[in-house]
């Protein structure tokens, strides 16, 4: 589909300059940009490789001088992400799924399906499951008994939501997510081996046999409005209450989120984060890739904690992590400037001892 310059400025609420009639059909690194796309070159360091493209119009930094990178048009835009974000909106066309329901698809007569819904081939909805309005859902999704899913949600291929899973409105969920599966809870009818060393931190009397007795889940899960759900993420619902996520937040591919688990609003969770089960996290709080959250801690509101932090006791609010255990990041780099300082202070240990 084709945009003018004039449409694209107004939907990004941008200023814009030159032949606001042109019109372009997809956005383009700058280099590789023809007539007939924007060229997005929203930092200075960019600038170089519309003159290697052929685009006529381009997403600039404000006060670029357009007409000396030889285009006829230009957008600025402030805050590049944020410009990236309203347009990649206006330009992706979303999933093909066509309106109403695929004759391939099996729906329990006891569920309600609002009005406007597109569902695809091979879709299987169950008793007792509410549909919003406008629903999109892809083919080879999973609807357990008792789910409730609110307005506008887009659910991708292959995706599975659980018996008794309450979801917010506007809800997107990549493919091949399972939200509602049991938790994984096991006891032993004897003190296990991870209950004395826990007590213990370390120290065992004995290694003896021991088989594990299964906990059943009898929680579900409930998702807030806004909630995002990557590729192939797992959320466990609870073994009695449910495992809870807030309005706003986005979990990235590949993130587990374990039984009875309670996450906050607006929280952002990056690829392969892990939060063991009964932990409890704050509003607003960022976790980079590979994150680990012990079991029944607590982490604090607006805690940002860097990519492969393992966090394993109780985080206060506000606080900027890193490393393996987790301390506050300029502490972990005093560690690591003293870590590469070891080799040569061993040398010279060595020789005092001589």
């Amino acid at each position: 589909m084709a945009h003018t310059i004039r449409d694209i400025a107004a939907a990004l609420g941008a200023e814009a300059a030159g032949d606001l009639e042109i019109k372009v059909t997809r956005a383009s690194e700058p280099q590789m940009a023809g007539p007939d796309a924007l060229a997005l070159a929203m930092d200075p360091k960019y600038a170089g490789g519309i003159a290697q493209g052929g685009a006529r119009a381009a997403l600039l930094w404000p006060g670029a001088d357009w007409q000396a990178l030889g285009l006829q048009a230009a957008i600025f835009a402030p805050r590049g992400r944020l410009a990236m974000a309203g347009l990649t909106v206006l330009m992706d066309p979303g999933p093909d799924i066509a309106p109403g329901i695929h004759p391939m698809t099996a729906i329990n007569p006891g569920a309600e399906i609002g009005d406007g819904a597109a569902i695809g081939a091979f879709v299987t909805i169950g008793r007792g499951v509410r549909i919003g309005a406008r629903a999109r859902i892809a083919s080879h999704v999973s609807i357990a008994e008792g789910a409730q899913i609110g307005d506008d949600a887009l659910i991708l291929q292959g995706a599975r939501i659980g018996a008794r899973v309450t979801i917010g409105h506007r809800f997107i969920c990549q493919p091949g997510a399972v939200i509602g599966a049991d938790g994984f809870s096991f006891v032993t009818p004897e003190k296990s081996g991870v209950e004395e060393i826990r007590e213990t931190l370390g120290t065992r009397e004995g290694i003896k046999d021991q088989s594990w007795t299964r906990i059943h889940s009898l929680g579900a899960v409930t998702l807030g409005d806004d909630v995002e759900i990557g590729a192939n993420v797992c959320i466990d619902r609870g073994t009695i209450r449910d495992t809870t996520i807030g309005s706003g937040t986005k979990l990235d591919n590949l993130v587990h989120i374990g039984h009875n688990v309670q996450i906050g609003r607006d929280c952002l969770l990056c690829g392969q984060v892990g939060i063991a089960g009964s932990a409890r996290i704050g509003d607003r709080v960022v976790m980079a890739g590979q994150c680990g959250v012990n079991d029944n801690i607590f982490v604090g509101d607006d805690v940002i904690a860097g990519g492969a932090t393992k966090i394993f006791t109780n985080a206060p609010a506000g606080r900027v992590l890193l490393g393996y255990p987790a301390v506050k990041m300029e502490t972990h780099v005093e560690i690591q400037k003293a870590l590469r300082r070891l080799p040569r202070l061993a040398a010279r240990v060595a020789e005092i001892e001589r």
